[in-house]
């Protein structure tokens, strides 16, 4: 079920190797291949979408993908930023309003292996205002390091 979303034979990851490696369970209840396109609400039904050449897990609404903010914090952030704490900030400096994930996707955010297992809360940002955010990070981190 998941070859649709994987590069070239045996699927790797760009480089990672496998799904678990990228954060997502192969096989997980909840990962679909396709998104409702008819929803007006946030659905549970997940889709490994490519952000910066890893798949990464998200939902689709009203014809935006919204990804797995800690998910891509973990990926893509971590080691530009102090903590998810400071993403926050940025977010609130860049006015970008993540939604908050309904119960049911982070239970299939849990059973992908996107979010840990104890983790009760989530948001989703749009890949567009990730773009922004990682852009800012990367920015902000070659400003740091010229002074």
């Amino acid at each position: 079920m998941l070859s649709a979303f994987l590069p070239g034979p045996g699927g790797s990851l760009a480089g990672l190797g496998s799904l678990h490696t990228a954060g997502l369970n192969p096989g997980s209840p909840g990962l679909l291949q396709h998104q409702n396109q008819n929803s007006s609400t946030l659905c549970s039904e997940c889709k490994l979408v490519e952000v910066h050449g890893v798949k990464v897990a998200s939902f689709g609404t009203d014809g935006q993908e919204l990804i797995c903010l800690p998910q891509v914090f973990d990926l893509f952030l971590k080691h530009l930023v102090g903590g998810l704490h400071t993403v926050y900030t940025k977010l609130k400096r860049l006015d970008i309003a993540p939604v908050v994930c309904t119960v049911e996707q982070v239970r299939v955010l849990r059973g992908l292996g996107a979010i840990q297992p104890g983790v009760n809360r989530c948001k989703l940002i749009s890949k567009k205002d990730f773009e922004i955010l990682y852009q800012d990070c990367t920015s902000a981190r070659s400003v740091d390091s010229l002074i």
